[in-house]
């Protein structure tokens, strides 16, 4: 077996257990008394985070994702994203947000990685809506 069957087998193992995870994650949002709508929106932040972004150059669990909130919200997310907006960046901050305090709640992750994801969007959203902005104007030629 070669490295891409190897990677893609891994990364098919991982979208099992993320779905296992969503499913439970919809089940928290739903005992919070979350309109379905807003369930539904929040889960496929989340899906595109977890089942894209994070296996899109590595294979990296959802566990261990919250560190790279601000590469996914900062940068990879405002190229990647065609719907990509001040308004959606700050949806999917709150969407991770959400599933990260689910994943603690549940003891998947420790306080630490939820306390450190909650000060990296408090502290660069300002940079992460102004790239966004830059990003969408065709008078800027260096966004970055």
């Amino acid at each position: 077996m070669d490295v891409f069957e190897q990677n893609e087998k891994k990364c098919e193992k991982i979208r099992k257990h993320n779905a296992a995870l969503l499913e439970e994650f919809a089940n928290f949002l739903k005992e919070k008394n979350l309109a379905a709508k807003t369930i539904q929106k929040h889960c496929s932040n989340v899906v595109f985070f977890i089942n894209v972004f994070l296996l899109y150059e590595e294979t990296i669990e959802a566990a261990d994702g919250a560190e790279y909130i601000g590469d996914y919200l900062g940068f990879w997310f405002i190229r990647k994203a065609m719907w990509a907006s001040p308004a959606s960046i700050k949806e999917n901050a709150s969407s991770l947000k959400k599933f990260y305090q689910f994943m603690h709640h549940n003891g998947k992750i420790p306080k630490e990685f939820l306390d450190e994801l909650k000060q990296t969007i408090k502290e660069e959203m300002p940079e992460w809506i102004a790239t966004v902005e830059r990003y969408d104007d065709p008078d800027i030629e260096d966004i970055w």
